[in-house]
C-alpha cells in the first residue's frame, strides 16, 4: 500500500511538471524568433510537430482587425509550417486589398522587418509593430482615445 501511494505521488508530480512545461502559442512564436503579435489575443491552444514544423493555432472565433491600410482576417484554425524566423504554407489568414481578400501564404522575418507574402506580392512591416498581440475588432489600437489619433 505504501509503495502505491509513493508511486502515485511520483506520477502526479511528473504530470504537473509536464503540464507546466507546455508553452503557449505565443511562446512558440517567440521560440522560433517570431513576434507574439502574429497571433491575435485569445489563442486557446495549439499543436506543434517539432520534427516537421507543422503548427496549428486555435482561436475562439474568426477574428478581423485593421493594421495600417489593411484588414486582416484570421479563421478560428490557423495552420502552417514554422521554422526559425518563418511561417510558411499558411492557411487561415488573409488580407483585404481594395475589395479582394487574399490569402497570406508566408511570413518571414528579415532582421527587424517582417515580410507578409500573398504569393504574387508582399508587404513589409517592422517587427516592433507586432510586439503585442492585436485584439479582434480593434487591432493594436483598442485603448486609444479618438482624440489621440
Amino acid at each position: 500500500m505504501r509503495c502505491s501511494i509513493v508511486f502515485l505521488f511520483i506520477v502526479a508530480a511528473c504530470v504537473n511538471v509536464r503540464i507546466s512545461e507546455q508553452l503557449s502559442a505565443y511562446e512558440v512564436l517567440e521560440k522560433y524568433d517570431l513576434p507574439v503579435g502574429l497571433l491575435p489575443k485569445g489563442a486557446t491552444g495549439y499543436e506543434l510537430n517539432e520534427k516537421n514544423g507543422q503548427f496549428t493555432a486555435y482561436l475562439n472565433e474568426t477574428c478581423i482587425f485593421g493594421i495600417k491600410s489593411y484588414d486582416l482576417k484570421y479563421k478560428s484554425t490557423i495552420k502552417g509550417v514554422i521554422s526559425k524566423g518563418k511561417l510558411a504554407k499558411l492557411k487561415g489568414v488573409s488580407v483585404k486589398i481594395e475589395v479582394l481578400w487574399l490569402k497570406i501564404v508566408e511570413v518571414t522575418r528579415h532582421g527587424d522587418d517582417l515580410e507578409f507574402s500573398v504569393g504574387v506580392a508582399s508587404a513589409g512591416f517592422s517587427v516592433d509593430s507586432f510586439s503585442e498581440s492585436p485584439q479582434c475588432g480593434c487591432g493594436f489600437h483598442c485603448n486609444k482615445n479618438v482624440y489621440d489619433r
